[in-house]
């Protein structure tokens, strides 16, 4: 698995934030490895450039999966590290898509999980631009799977509301959690709830693709 934040592993007895990928080995049969080597902060521009998808890349043997899902990080202008133009986080995901098959491996591609945004209305909305539609033109071209986690969880944050929808992420108030005891607005990172429910998302549509032999391998 490679991505950002919103996918890695946390360590529970220190925060209640969790990843969808820490969530995901209790989706498949207890003889199948799961390596999330995803990172927090990281674009495709980072990942590249710090050496990352290298090593997963080296790691890699014939018939592995590679999940990858990026795209909170390339748009933050904020930070030139990680602020990858549309265009080029297009580029970037092709390239790691070639680099999986060609070691043999097998990519499916993400577009970003959407993040809990209501305007003042109370409607929900995309936060996340051009660049989840810059996934589906790169898995077009590669003629590779995809999930459109940014579509599939923003209708269940819409779905949820304002209000409910925070219990997905790391969004509350004061003294519910030894590590936050003024609280926390974040509406882009996933408690437990939010974790299993991308996760779960997840799976269902795996198995919608008929992929194999890894469907094979789902509870």
């Amino acid at each position: 698995m490679a991505g950002d934040s919103t996918m890695q592993s946390y360590d529970s007895a220190k925060t209640p934030q969790r990843g969808w990928g820490q969530l995901l080995p209790v989706f498949f049969e207890s003889n199948v490895e799961i390596h999330d080597l995803a990172r927090g902060g990281r674009s495709t521009k980072s990942f590249i450039a710090e050496g990352l998808w290298s090593k997963l890349v080296t790691q890699l043997e014939k018939g592995d999966w590679v999940i990858i899902e990026f795209g909170h990080n390339d748009h933050d202008k904020r930070k030139p590290e990680r602020y990858t133009p549309p265009e080029d986080y297009k580029r970037n995901l092709i390239k790691m898509i070639n680099d999986v098959k060609a070691k043999g491996a097998f990519p499916i591609v993400l577009t970003p999980i959407a993040m809990r945004s209501f305007d003042k209305n109370g409607h929900y909305y995309d936060g996340h631009g051009v660049y989840p539609g810059k996934v589906k033109e790169a898995a077009g071209q590669t003629y590779t799977p995809i999930i459109d986690l940014d579509s599939l969880f923003g209708e269940v944050i819409a779905n949820m509301g304002v209000n409910n929808s925070k219990t997905l992420f790391m969004n509350f108030g004061p003294g519910l959690y030894k590590a936050y005891p003024k609280g926390r607005k974040d509406n882009t990172h996933l408690r437990t709830a939010g974790a299993k429910e991308v996760a779960a998302l997840f799976v269902a549509n795996l198995k919608r693709l008929h992929l194999e032999p890894i469907n094979q391998y789902l509870l």
